[in-house]
């Protein structure tokens, strides 16, 4: 527990949740280990920090195919293919449509995501597996 929730619970305006105890494997532990020793770190302090980046990254995950279930299917084909790196005429020919169109469907797919360009798509989707695409 921080000073901080320590204080908060000493002057009585937060309550004691104690201790929370988590198994993990023993792959899982050693790797913890290793990387405590290499940050310097205690174990428990690094495995919060993991846990809340882990936990940022899941949801932000959630977010994102929640953001990609609004893409028409045509605006989900053309920002899958971008993000395996094809061009906008090579998208094109793949869909049968034109290039202009590949833009629209690229202009407003970003847009549904908050972004500028198809790089930031990229990058935002890396961890996705495009391949059914191929």
């Amino acid at each position: 527990m921080s000073v901080w929730h320590k204080l908060l619970y000493w002057i009585g305006l937060r309550q004691d949740p104690g201790p929370r105890y988590y198994e993990l494997s023993e792959s899982l532990h050693s790797t913890l280990v290793n990387l405590s020793q290499q940050e310097d770190r205690p174990e428990d302090q690094l495995a919060e920090a993991l846990l809340a980046s882990g936990l940022k990254a899941y949801y932000s995950q959630d977010e994102h195919w929640q953001r990609w279930q609004f893409l028409s299917p045509r605006e989900q084909d053309a920002a899958a293919l971008a993000c395996l790196g094809y061009t906008n005429k090579q998208i094109a020919l793949r869909m049968g449509i034109s290039p202009e169109t590949v833009k629209s469907h690229l202009r407003n797919g970003l847009a549904k995501f908050g972004l500028h360009s198809r790089s930031e798509l990229r990058l935002l989707l890396e961890t996705w597996d495009f391949s059914a695409w191929e």
